[in-house]
């Protein structure tokens, strides 16, 4: 039987544990989930750390939304979160940096990298909006980087499974594909059976509402950007199990 591997996007110490609870081999923190994942906080990093205990933690070095294009001083930054990262004893980052023309920006990944040494280290979805994604596989692999985690530039793994199937025969074991975006128990089986990849991330959230009992719902806290901040999404360990045993069954 085939060694599968689970990682869960945890936007929160609790989406973490339930992670844990729930059988996921590790988890990526990330902060600022509606923007595709930022850097999490020096707390959040140290509290997950200290109540992990059979889970792998991973933490995503992102400074900001948007494109992954980087000026000299959001470098910098991420390569200061890298070291807070590694002092608070996370297993591995996850980052990715391009040029302005969509190819992998090889002179900062080299300098990101160098900052990695003795972590893992996965490059993150800028694969998905990269311009060659056969000729940036090979380029990742030649970093040094352990995995790339991928929705086969497609806007869901599901839909992105001949590209993937693409990619794992390309790679050749050379590096670790894993499958990312609209993962759950419902797909997760036919995107392995059908690219053969083995490491999967999903999120395996469900909506929580706020225990408020007063709520002023005139005002946001996003300015004129209207996200209900009386409800928040957590991690499930249910979920998490269900969606295990649906590609173990």
């Amino acid at each position: 039987m085939k060694k599968y591997q689970f990682e869960v996007c945890a936007n929160s110490v609790e989406s973490c544990l339930a992670a844990q609870a729930g059988g996921a081999d590790r988890v990526e923190l990330c902060a600022g989930i509606p923007e595709g994942g930022t850097t999490p906080s020096y707390g959040e990093i140290s509290t997950a750390r200290d109540m992990l205990t059979t889970t792998r933690l991973h933490v995503i070095i992102r400074p900001r939304g948007g494109d992954f294009l980087y000026s000299p001083i959001e470098v910098r930054t991420m390569l200061k979160d890298i070291e807070m990262a590694r002092q608070l004893g996370a297993d591995g980052v996850v980052f990715g940096c391009l040029t302005a023309n969509g190819e992998i920006d090889l002179p900062v990944m080299q300098e990101l990298m160098k900052a990695s040494q003795g972590l893992s280290v996965t490059f993150h979805r800028a694969f998905d909006v990269c311009h060659d994604p056969e000729k940036a596989l090979e380029q990742i692999i030649g970093l040094g980087c352990n995995r790339i985690l991928t929705s086969g530039q497609q806007a869901t793994a599901e839909l992105g499974i001949p590209l993937l199937k693409t990619l794992q025969i390309q790679a050749s074991g050379r590096i670790i594909l894993l499958a990312g975006c609209g993962v759950n128990e419902k797909n997760i089986a036919r995107i392995a059976s059908e690219t053969g990849i083995q490491e999967f991330h999903f999120s395996a959230r469900e909506s929580i509402k706020s225990d408020m009992k007063y709520k002023n719902e005139s005002v946001s806290m996003g300015g004129t950007v209207h996200i209900d901040e009386y409800e928040r999404n957590v991690t499930t360990a249910q979920r998490v199990i269900n969606t295990i045993q649906a590609i173990k069954s």
